[in-house]
């Protein structure tokens, strides 16, 4: 059974397709566990034979290790057959050991550290580096990454982070890279919705990556930023659909929500949710899955993938087929906002 693939085309020069299930790359950085060369080209050969079009990387993940392991994938495939997006925003540069960023999140990976630049210059050496490290000719969709408070510690950070974006000229950057076909689309890698409004708002984006803040348990996007993203033709893909995994694995000990152990307030919900989703003989990780792909903006959901077992059930994620009284039941329930278009 082939995936389904929805056709995104803002800019009216023939857009891109994308497969509903995409490849989110940053396990295969070695992201809390290392695993081998083997592994994870086994684990992109499992998706690619499953019919994933859509691989998404980043400088970040794995300091490089990422783009490089899927530099050899990529080499022999047809350069029309699939979409490829990586970020710009962090410099990945030589240091010594003591000075290794990431440890204890990343393991075996290069000696390097990562050092922010939202500048013209740094987005333009960002690039060039993703191009040799991935050995391609043609990146497909270039998001400027992290500019939230998730990742600079507080909303007084990332606010000084989209000003240097702004002001700087790396967004600059990136409509030059489009304007020349370097790029066919630019857009946000972020982990908080209320950030890419901001940037949706001052500039000229295509897409939006938006990790975990439009799923099963988060539907807050709906006040304001989906409505902006209809109204404008921004495509959105959901990073991160499990919200860490709970929705994946239950509300089992040791569950994580939003990269941290889950809250009790969390747990509760999620445990009200599968009940909900037992009643109709529905996996909850297929209803986490499929339940973004509800909403018109949304052209895929990238779930992580670190071995051939992840891939083989994001693959059977999305093929199943949700009840919609699953979605009515959920609402009635309280667990769905009433508005999440179903």
């Amino acid at each position: 059974m082939k995936l389904k693939i929805r056709h995104w085309d803002r800019l009216g020069n023939g857009g891109l397709t994308f497969t509903e299930l995409g490849f989110g790359t940053a396990p295969l950085g070695n992201l809390y566990k290392a695993i081998s060369d083997g592994e994870a080209r086994a684990t992109l050969d499992a998706a690619w034979e499953g019919g994933v079009r859509y691989f998404d990387t980043a400088p970040l993940y794995g300091l490089g290790l990422s783009e490089t392991r899927l530099n050899p994938f990529l080499r022999d495939k047809p350069r029309d057959s699939y979409i490829l997006s990586t970020k710009v925003g962090r410099l990945i540069e030589y240091c010594s050991p003591e000075h290794r960023a990431g440890v204890g999140k990343w393991f075996n990976v290069p000696q390097r550290r990562e050092n922010f630049d939202y500048t013209y210059d740094g987005v333009m050496r960002s690039f060039e580096h993703s191009f040799s490290r991935l050995g391609v000719d043609q990146i497909d969709i270039l998001y400027v990454h992290d500019l939230c408070a998730f990742s600079h510690g507080s909303k007084a950070a990332s606010d000084m982070r989209v000003k240097e974006f702004f002001a700087g000229r790396g967004y600059e950057a990136m409509i030059s890279l489009r304007d020349q076909g370097m790029v066919k689309a630019i857009g946000g890698g972020v982990n908080e919705w209320e950030v890419c409004q901001n940037l949706a708002e001052r500039g000229d984006f295509d897409l939006f990556l938006l990790a975990g803040r439009y799923t099963l348990l988060e539907q807050k996007a709906l006040d304001s930023f989906l409505p902006l993203c209809e109204a404008r033709g921004i495509g959105i893909i959901t990073g991160g659909p499990y919200n860490s995994g709970i929705l994946a694995t239950g509300a089992k000990p040791g569950s994580f929500y939003n990269y941290d152990p889950a809250p009790q307030g969390i747990i509760d919900r999620v445990n009200a949710i599968e009940v909900v989703c037992s009643d109709h003989n529905v996996r909850m990780v297929d209803a986490a899955f499929q339940f973004p792909l509800l909403h018109p903006a949304h052209v895929a959901v990238i779930p992580g993938g670190q071995g051939v077992d992840e891939m083989a059930g994001n693959l059977q994620a999305a093929h199943a087929d949700i009840p919609t009284e699953l979605w009515v039941d959920l609402k009635a329930a309280g667990l769905m906002r009433e508005d999440a278009p179903t």
